[in-house]
């Protein structure tokens, strides 16, 4: 019997196979079923405290801060607003186009917009920034 190591869909299996002589029509041998192996745990990522309090990443959720961030990733349609325009909790903002659906952004708080970091036609990722209110 020859033991080997077999890895499908990420899980690892031990088989033995047995390597037979003959080239008869006997019945395959039926045996136990292969042991599970524990897959290797996953290393945690060591990040320096330094890195993650000098790029602190803006929080979409946080009303009172102004920045607004692409909750997903998509294409922006349409841009409704100006830098320079005055805006109200819940105007929309822009368009951006995500898995086949437009979604408005709205402005999570009243004020000023100071900055648009989008065009019409610009792809955009989870988390890039879109407009800044002040």
């Amino acid at each position: 019997m020859r033991q080997f190591r077999v890895l499908v869909n990420g899980n690892e299996y031990k088989v033995a196979i047995e390597e037979l002589q003959e080239t008869s029509a006997s019945a395959p041998a039926i045996t136990a079923p292969p042991e599970q192996a524990k897959p290797p745990a996953p290393k945690p990522i060591p990040q320096s405290k330094s890195t993650a309090a000098s790029n602190p990443k803006p929080d979409a959720n946080d009303e009172a801060s102004g920045i607004i961030t692409a909750a997903m990733p998509g294409t922006i349609l349409e841009v409704k607003a100006a830098e320079g325009d005055t805006v109200v909790r819940g105007e929309a903002l822009l368009i951006l186009e995500a898995m086949k659906m437009e979604n408005e952004i709205m402005a999570p708080c009243d004020g000023v917009i100071s900055e648009i970091h989008v065009a019409v036609g610009a792809s955009v990722n989870s988390g890039d920034l879109l407009i800044v209110i002040s």
